[in-house]
């Protein structure tokens, strides 16, 4: 496989209902981890992807992060190198498909922050594969909406977007512009602001608990084991 990762695996044979959970700017495979035990009681496959572009102290030049595509500023991301970091992304989720336990009617993309960008672009590519997205503390690009199209595949599909109303690095505003970008192309949005930056607080953890089990596995059941 192309890409670092980390991986939580339940206890049993499976095939899991998986949640691949994409980091952020600046952050490792490592980042999303300690969500594992948490989400879908712990009964889900996580699986969390390493971003193949190193961030390096200028002082120092060790490497103290990982990002997906490079950022600038008030730019939009460089299109050849966002659509190789896509790529990328996509292709280890199929090789992952091989190689892990994974129920593949139940695989929901989970981004945060720039790892969000990335979860919406794969999704709305490719609904059919996902069962959903969960948009943490990101936003939805114009350059991607203007590509969108509503379709079958899409149609209420389950979609949470979660932001801080005092996120200092992606404003609020950009989320709620990424709610109204997501609306006309049918899913099924969630919409949740909550007071905190830019971050998972208590609150935000237990409304995409909540989604994750009222909207995207509430039919998902563990097998039962019959004693012998």
């Amino acid at each position: 496989m192309k890409l670092l990762h980390t991986a939580y695996v339940p206890e049993g044979e499976g095939p899991f209902p998986t949640i691949i959970a994409v980091h952020g700017w600046g952050a490792n495979a490592m980042d999303l981890l300690g969500l594992a035990p948490i989400l879908h009681r712990g009964e889900a496959l996580v699986l969390c992807p390493q971003g193949p572009f190193a961030l390096a102290d200028p002082q120092s030049r060790m490497v103290i992060g990982f990002g997906w595509f490079p950022l600038s500023t008030g730019r939009p991301p460089d299109p050849l190198e966002f659509a190789k970091a896509t790529g990328l992304l996509e292709e280890w989720i199929d090789e992952a498909a091989k190689q892990y336990p994974i129920d593949r009617n139940h695989v929901v993309l989970l981004g945060f922050s720039q790892g969000g960008v990335m979860a919406y672009d794969l999704f709305l590519r490719n609904p059919q594969k996902y069962a959903g997205l969960a948009a943490l503390s990101s936003w939805f690009p114009p350059e991607l909406a203007e590509r969108a199209k509503p379709s079958d595949a899409l149609k209420g599909r389950p979609v949470i977007v979660i932001h801080g109303s005092s996120d200092p690095m992606v404003p609020v505003d950009r989320a709620q512009e990424s709610r109204d970008r997501l609306l006309p192309l049918g899913v099924s949005v969630t919409y949740r602001e909550f007071d905190m930056g830019h971050e998972i607080s208590p609150d935000a953890l237990r409304a995409l608990l909540e989604w994750f089990e009222d909207k995207v596995f509430a039919m998902v059941r563990p097998s039962l084991i019959v004693p012998g």
